[in-house]
């Protein structure tokens, strides 16, 4: 069992190659829930299928960049996406903005658990067995979880293997099922579609959804590989391992609602498309793919929490966040309202996401990529709190929260133009921005011996 977490990696402990991150990210992301994304924009918002394909493509390439910058930090400091915050926000500055990341992969644990939880109740009735009573579904939400809590548990070289493995599973699975698809599928369906208002909401939803999320975890992940690992490589796979399986996963997905008018319920929906023979292999690549990317997300949590500053072992973190899952996934399930809660889960999202990744860009940029990995642990240092981002961040959040249309409310900005849904450009360029203006102090970016 590992028993680092956001502790620097020193040199003599670093193994693995750069093409290892396009497995990780690749497992991680061809799963069910890439693919309800693109039934949602179809069956959501009303875009036609060239229109969804369109925004999915616009999403994913403005979006997943992001993943291939903060999984650079990784070799070079040796610690999480969120610790190397701290060299913008300073240690103590950034524990909020670790909390919120932390709260972020607790949301998707949790959401990927309740699909998780309706696809093995799905298994259960194709069985024969009655799944209405409540005992049965708790036995199932408990079960699930004692299942999702092994890989984690066992740490960052059990995670990268797996993810490996899923990866050629969920390859030829989902490609089956590409085949089983296509000759049913309507590309003329929708007419004319959406308009460019509804158009820009379902570009944000791919953004929040896709690379925007996933972003803070790029370093977890990479920080293991040794300190020379060819910068151009590291990018490049971590970029094209997410937004690859997105991109087709997603578009399937958009296909796929065009066969099935409820094709964005992934259990009782979905399923409409395909051939009764192969439900059942269906539900079983839902189950195995929710859990390849709940092992990433509940790694991750782990360290965020142990980054927002609460002491606690790793493993630690890892049971009591499952723990949490669980207690929101019996809510979910017997509330019935999931599709409502994600859809308000991924609009907030963008409210602190946007700025964060301005603020960490920004600060890369006059970085120039290199860190003084001691100082972001270093608590008697000055400047434990900084504030030109937290002003900065804060600025971001009111110009995201005002161009925002989602489930839960509609920005100023965005009432004002129509309904229009420029957050993650607002929340991130004026971060960015107000970043710039308001640091100016000299960089300086000792080598750390022993890491690099």
């Amino acid at each position: 069992m590992e028993q680092r977490g956001i502790e620097l990696v020193p040199a003599g402990e670093r193994y693995g190659r750069p093409r290892d991150l396009l497995f990780l990210w690749t497992g991680t992301t061809m799963g069910i829930f890439t693919l309800v994304y693109g039934t949602t924009i179809v069956a959501a918002f009303g875009l036609n299928f060239w229109q969804a394909v369109a925004a999915i493509v616009v999403g994913n390439l403005l979006a997943f960049p992001l993943v291939g910058l903060t999984s650079l930090q990784g070799p070079a400091t040796g610690t999480s996406t969120m610790a190397v915050s701290r060299a913008a926000y300073g240690p103590k500055g950034a524990r909020l903005l670790s909390f919120f990341g932390w709260l972020n992969m607790v949301g998707f644990e949790a959401g990927g658990m309740v699909l998780i939880t309706f696809a093995a109740l799905s298994l259960l009735g194709q069985a024969g067995v009655a799944t209405e009573s409540l005992g049965l579904k708790v036995a199932v939400i408990l079960v699930a979880a004692l299942i999702q809590l092994v890989l984690p548990l066992i740490g960052h070289a059990a995670v990268m293997k797996a993810q490996k493995y899923f990866t050629w599973v969920f390859v030829v699975l989902f490609g089956l099922m590409a085949i089983l698809v296509g000759p049913k599928v309507d590309v003329a369906a929708g007419g004319a579609g959406a308009d460019f208002t509804t158009f820009t909401i379902a570009v944000a939803l791919i953004m929040s959804a896709g690379g925007l999320s996933w972003g803070p975890l790029g370093g977890d992940y990479s920080r293991y590989l040794p300190a020379d690992s060819s910068k151009k490589a590291v990018f490049g796979y971590a970029f094209l391992g997410g937004f690859v399986p997105y991109v087709l996963l997603m578009t399937l997905g958009a296909a796929v609602a065009t066969v099935v008018k409820d094709a964005a319920d992934p259990i009782s929906g979905l399923p409409g498309a395909l051939p009764s023979w192969f439900v059942v292999p269906y539900l079983l690549l839902a189950i195995v793919s929710l859990f390849a990317v709940n092992t990433t997300d509940l790694y991750s949590s782990g360290l965020n929490l142990q980054a927002a500053g609460i002491k606690v072992k790793r493993w630690v973190a890892v049971v009591a966040d499952l723990i949490l899952c669980v207690i929101i996934t019996y809510v979910a399930v017997t509330s019935e309202n999931f599709n409502t809660m994600l859809n308000t889960f991924l609009g907030l999202l963008i409210i602190w996401l946007a700025p964060w990744a301005g603020v960490y860009v920004t600060d890369w940029l006059r970085r120039k990529g290199r860190y003084d990995a001691r100082a972001l642990f270093d608590k008697s240092a000055p400047g434990q709190v900084r504030w030109a981002a937290i002003i900065a961040q804060v600025a971001g959040m009111v110009a995201a929260a005002l161009w925002i249309n989602s489930t839960a409310f509609v920005g100023w900005i965005s009432q004002a133009t129509g309904g229009a849904d420029f957050s993650i450009f607002a929340g991130f360029l004026v971060a960015g921005a107000a970043y710039a203006v308001l640091d100016r102090r000299p960089v300086s970016v000792p080598v750390l011996e022993g890491v690099r």
